[in-house]
């Protein structure tokens, strides 16, 4: 299921999810500018262990710089444009309800706590962790319990594509299971992808998502 936009069009400018986009995009375009003068792929390589953050690390040098660069940093287009796609229909209305300088803190700590949980889960993986999906799982998250109510038109793949609205109460649980079932696989198989990153920041979500419903009386 993959979705194209919900129902529910944000009031104020989302200033802020912007400006989250566009930082990831110039990031991603000194990525391809890098890329295409590094034969070899070491200064990429380099360049996503320095501001990559490697669980590993931990143990020798707390890589305090890449808790925060890690966010910013994207393995390729696929991984790129499906983040901020997430980010673009989920972002504005999370930033609605919780104000601009808010939600910038509420997206960076859920980023951290993203981070946190992964590193729960692979204390010693020696592969630098990037992206913004962890950050992202948390807007899911308080989008969920602030918008449950919404419904997410998305383009469904059975024997044919096809378009449905789903509402966010069943998309978003659905989502969150996926994951954690992945993560789950993943500890057996092994894969490049952080299922519990995208766990742990959807649970800070949603945590943060309850507090602000209940002061700002949102139904």
């Amino acid at each position: 299921m993959f979705p194209l936009y919900d129902t529910i069009p944000s009031i104020r400018k989302p200033f802020v999810n912007i400006m989250i986009i566009i930082v990831n995009v110039i990031v991603f375009a000194y990525e391809l500018m890098i890329s295409s003068m590094d034969w070899s792929g070491e200064v990429l390589e380099g360049f996503f262990r320095t501001f990559g953050f490697v669980p590993e690390k931990m143990f020798y040098a707390f890589p305090i710089v890449a808790m925060f660069t890690h966010m910013f940093v994207h393995g390729g287009w696929s991984h790129i444009i499906g983040n901020m796609w997430f980010l673009k229909i989920f972002g504005d209305n999370v930033e609605d309800a919780m104000g601009h300088f808010k939600f910038f803190i509420f997206y960076i700590t859920g980023g951290l706590f993203a981070l946190f949980f992964h590193v729960i889960f692979n204390p010693f993986s020696p592969y630098p962790l990037v992206g913004a999906s962890g950050a992202i799982s948390a807007v899911m998250g308080a989008y969920f319990v602030l918008f449950y109510y919404s419904r997410i038109v998305s383009l469904v793949f059975l024997i044919l594509p096809f378009i449905v609205e789903i509402p966010a109460f069943i998309y978003l649980p659905y989502w969150f299971i996926i994951q954690v079932l992945n993560g789950l696989l993943a500890d057996v198989t092994g894969t490049g992808v952080a299922y519990w990153a995208h766990a742990g920041g959807f649970i800070y979500g949603v945590i943060v998502g309850m507090r602000v419903r209940k002061k700002r009386y949102w139904y």
